[in-house]
């Protein structure tokens, strides 16, 4: 009679292992519900959900705005009626927006491994800060120097960057604790984050001749950029520095 216990403890047993799988499995193929992201190739903000996506091994439609400055697809508009923008990842007849609210939707709709978002609270907290600091100050600082009036303006606003990029500086050499990444050995969050603005970072170094990111007071910074381009979930989706300089031109009307 104990014997049968134990079998039927054991068959129990494995039948929760199967069913814990099999939801694992559907969850890395978005269950019965399609997947669709609206992008375009040159936003720093799709680049986020498409990484998110990829180390998530989800299967998705990739759907591409093809000028959303001057002309908005209905899909784009339906899906996104408050802001009009990209990127929108779109599960089943639900509508995610805002990139960070994505990868944070991606986090914990496919609860596969590797995990996005650190698991300890503490650690949780230090990602969300810092992802918010690159939303906040950091974009706000390159828009001052790529929107600068005349030197004086463009000097002020160049220190203040640099200030942003110190303090960014400070944050990864306190999260990575010698690893490649804000988390460690693994891209996470605050990685996600940042990789948003190693493009236009590059396009005002290119337009300015400032090297933002170099060696004296960036250093670790630097070598991150450097590991995070090459990443195998970032490498297919980054645009090369002359692509966004060559769109930064186009934008800008500037030869």
């Amino acid at each position: 009679m104990l014997n049968n216990k134990k079998t039927e403890h054991s068959i129990s047993k494995d039948t929760a292992q199967i069913k814990k799988r099999q939801k694992t499995e559907m969850a890395q193929n978005g269950s019965n519900s399609t997947v669709k992201l609206l992008g375009t190739w040159s936003s720093p903000f799709a680049l986020r959900a498409r990484i998110a996506l990829h180390l998530k091994s989800v299967e998705y439609e990739y759907i591409e705005e093809a000028d959303v400055l001057k002309s908005k697809s209905d899909l784009l508009l339906k899906s996104n009626p408050i802001h009009k923008k990209v990127p929108v990842l779109i599960h089943g007849d639900v509508s995610i927006c805002e990139s960070l609210n994505i990868v944070q939707y991606v986090d914990e709709s496919w609860p596969s491994k590797p995990s996005i978002l650190p698991s300890e609270p503490k650690d949780r907290a230090f990602a969300r800060f810092w992802a918010h600091f690159v939303d906040g100050k950091c974009f706000e600082t390159i828009d001052a120097v790529a929107g600068a009036k005349d030197d004086t303006g463009r000097m002020a606003a160049a220190g203040n960057l640099m200030e942003s990029l110190a303090a960014l500086e400070e944050a990864f050499q306190k999260g990575s604790k010698g690893g490649d990444f804000f988390g460690g050995e693994d891209i996470g969050f605050v990685d996600i984050a940042c990789g948003a603005i190693v493009g236009p970072l590059s396009v005002i170094e290119a337009f300015s001749g400032v090297k933002f990111l170099n060696p004296d007071t960036t250093p670790g910074l630097m070598q991150w950029a450097e590991r995070f381009r090459a990443h195998e979930a970032v490498k297919p989706y980054m645009p090369t520095v002359a692509e966004f300089v060559e769109f930064a031109k186009q934008k800008f009307n500037v030869q």
